[in-house]
C-alpha cells in the first residue's frame, strides 16, 4: 500500500538561502474530509450486516492510528490524518431503519445520487438541505435467501466465511479512501472498479 507522508529535503552542503528563490516554499493547506460510516448504536447491531458502514470506518481508524474515542454531534468521532490530509471520522448515534441490500462485498464508489432505498443515506440528504452532491463508499450485504424477512436478514451477525470476506473488502476500502482523500474521486473510483474487475476475474 502506497503512503504519502510529509516530508522535506535538505542539502548539508548547500549555503544558507539568500534570496526570494532559495526561500522554502508552503505547500497548500490540505482540506479535511468528513468521513461517515452508517450504522445504528448498541451491542445488538454490532457486527451485523447493518452496521457494514461502522465496520468500515472502525477498518479505516485501525489502518491510519486514529482514534474514535469523542463523543460530539451525536456521533463518535475521531481526528487525524490519512497522509497530510486531515480527516474527521464519524459513527453517528442515531438511529436508521433497515437498509437497502447490494450483492455481498461488491463495492461501488459513487460521486453523487441518491439514496438507493437506504433510509440513512435518505437521512443524511435531508439533513443536507436535499444535496446529493459528495461522494459515497457503498459496500453490498447480500440479499435475504427464500421467504426470510429483510429486516431479520440485515440484523443478522456475518458468519466466518463472510467475515473473511468482509476484511479483504474493508482493505480495498481502506485504499480506496486513502486514493480519494490524496489523489481525488476518479483515482479512487478507477481503483474501485478495477478492483471490482480482477474479483469478477477470479
Amino acid at each position: 500500500m502506497t503512503r504519502y507522508p510529509n516530508f522535506s529535503i535538505k542539502n548539508s552542503n548547500s549555503s544558507p538561502p539568500n534570496t526570494a528563490e532559495d526561500s522554502p516554499v508552503s505547500l497548500p493547506e490540505k482540506k479535511p474530509w468528513l468521513i461517515v460510516g452508517l450504522g445504528n448504536p448498541g451491542k445488538k447491531f454490532n457486527g451485523t450486516r447493518h452496521n457494514v458502514g461502522f465496520m468500515m470506518v472502525d477498518a479505516i481508524a485501525e489502518a491510519e492510528g486514529i482514534s474514535i474515542n469523542t463523543a460530539n454531534f451525536k456521533a463518535l468521532i475521531g481526528k487525524g490524518f490519512i497522509g497530510n490530509v486531515p480527516v474527521m471520522l464519524a459513527k453517528p448515534q442515531t438511529f436508521m431503519n433497515a437498509s437497502g441490500e447490494f450483492a455481498f462485498c461488491q463495492m461501488r464508489l459513487l460521486p453523487k445520487g441518491g439514496h438507493g432505498g437506504h433510509n440513512g443515506m435518505r437521512s443524511i440528504i435531508d439533513s443536507l438541505k436535499g444535496s446529493r452532491d459528495f461522494p459515497r463508499l457503498r459496500i453490498g450485504i447480500g440479499r435475504p435467501q427464500g421467504r426470510m424477512d429483510t429486516i431479520n436478514y440485515v440484523l443478522r451477525p456475518f458468519n466466518k466465511q463472510e467475515r473473511e470476506e468482509l476484511e479483504f473488502t474493508f482493505q480495498q476500502g481502506i485504499e480506496a479512501v486513502r486514493i480519494l482523500t490524496l489523489e481525488g474521486f476518479d483515482k479512487s473510483a478507477t481503483y474501485v472498479n478495477s478492483a471490482k474487475a480482477i474479483e469478477q476475474l477470479g
